[in-house]
């Protein structure tokens, strides 16, 4: 089994006397059914599953049901020999965006307290967001990712006493030994090949077969893009014409999205897209980085939908489209192959599944940086450079941004494939993997030199 950060948080919950009915949120394929089904079963005598998007392809049990006693009938159709009591019982309502009306149910649910519950969906960004009665003081939206770094690096025989003590280093702002950084980086890049979807580091546990791990992460990928069922034809061919643009745009110098080139047509406006960029984004299969031009605290206050970067929300859907089954791009660092995107990539994606909300830097005259990220310790910006080539240390932009008092920039880091911990001002050079340890929810005084 996977082991998934997320289960503790699941298992804390369901262990709690909450008000409220815990949703798990996030992109189709990342194991959300699977985790929360084995945290369930481990705590409860009776689980009761429903799977309401097979129930609306096939019987359509729940699409008329409006009232909890309704809700309790059809339930005990399928199971109501389980249905005993809330501390024995739990019923959890997978896919439950299939149904817009069940988020509004769960309010009456939960009051009525009769049993436990827990749900989930793919696409409930979108679908919260044209609920017209949203229970949002009854439910806790918590959303879900693939395997990050150190789940994967868990997959592969790391331990958690490694990591703690890899974690150590970081906080000390120290470096790992030759024979260690080694070992980290080669499995850094096998994740860069793998990514972070459960049945392809499944496969790959397995197998070590590149060519089983490409399959699975090819029919994930034309899964994502094909999977806007709920819009008429012509917004679906607009989001999957997006989707399908994003790693040629990574592939570009700016890395954004140009607007101009979805439907070929001068003068359209990201505006123009925020149904089809909110969708992808919603449903979980694509990050968002938004541009900041003037970076001060707090920094969503300075954003905007302009100027747009989306990343794929996995590193592996990413290095099956440019490189298929090529391992040796990666593996072997071969020079003509520039890793920029690819390793922007996962930096995103880490950063969103250690709780950060992701920014840019962009400005005209002077240049661009990576990423920025809220220090709420000491209310100002933090700016992440990704470098993937031997240059590391080369970065004019950032230089110009840390020396501009008008900023208040107290610290930036550089993530690169170099082993050696090293300072120059208020920058900080570590190694890529670290960014695992950039945990928005601890304590911000990890990200202090």
């Amino acid at each position: 089994m996977l082991y998934r950060k997320i289960q503790s948080y699941i298992e804390n919950h369901l262990r709690s006397d909450s008000n409220k009915i815990l949703v798990i949120d996030g992109a189709r394929q990342i194991g959300k059914t699977y985790i929360i089904k084995y945290t369930a079963e481990k705590l409860f005598k009776n689980y009761i599953e429903i799977n309401m998007l097979e129930d609306s392809l096939k019987e359509r049990h729940f699409s008329n049901v409006r009232t909890v006693e309704d809700f309790y009938l059809q339930v005990s159709m399928i199971a109501g020999e389980k249905m005993e009591n809330k501390d024995n019982t739990i019923i959890f309502i997978d896919e439950i965006q299939a149904y817009p009306h069940l988020l509004t149910l769960l309010k009456f649910l939960k009051r009525d307290d009769k049993f436990t519950y827990i749900a989930s969906g793919s696409l409930l960004g979108v679908t919260l967001a044209e609920t017209e009665s949203i229970p949002m003081g009854s439910i806790e939206v918590k959303r879900m990712y693939p395997l990050d770094f150190e789940e994967f690096l868990l997959s592969q025989g790391f331990n958690n006493y490694a990591i703690d003590a890899m974690r150590k280093k970081f906080e000390a702002r120290a470096s790992l030994d030759e024979v260690t950084h080694s070992k980290v980086m080669d499995l850094f890049k096998k994740y860069l090949l793998v990514g972070g979807l459960p049945d392809a580091i499944n496969s790959y546990t397995k197998d070590k077969n590149i060519v089983a791990v490409r399959s699975i992460q090819t029919q994930i990928h034309n899964y994502y893009g094909m999977d806007a069922s709920k819009y008429d034809e012509d917004r679906k061919l607009k989001i999957r014409r997006i989707y399908d643009m994003i790693p040629s745009n990574l592939e570009n110098k700016k890395k954004r999205l140009v607007i101009q080139n979805i439907e070929n047509i001068r003068g359209k406006r990201s505006s123009d897209y925020e149904d089809e960029f909110d969708y992808l984004i919603n449903a979980g299969i694509a990050l968002d980085v938004k541009a900041i031009s003037t970076p001060t605290f707090p920094l969503i206050e300075n954003s905007g939908k302009n100027l747009l970067k989306l990343y794929l929300n996995d590193v592996g859907l990413l290095t099956n489209i440019l490189y298929r089954t090529n391992i040796r791009a990666i593996l072997d660092d071969v020079k003509s192959i520039n890793l920029g995107s690819v390793y922007e990539s996962v930096v995103a994606s880490e950063l969103i599944a250690h709780g950060h909300k992701l920014f840019y830097y962009d400005n005209r005259s002077k240049g661009e940086v990576d990423y920025l990220i809220d220090d709420y310790d000491s209310l100002s910006a933090v700016p992440i450079e990704v470098k993937s080539g031997k240059d590391y240390t080369v970065h004019s932009a950032l230089n110009t941004f840390v020396q501009n008092e008008d900023y208040h920039i107290k610290k930036a880091f550089v993530v690169s494939n170099e082993r050696n911990v090293t300072q120059n001002g208020k920058i900080t050079y570590i190694p890529i993997y670290y960014i695992m340890f950039f945990d928005a929810d601890s304590n911000i005084k990890k990200l202090e030199f």
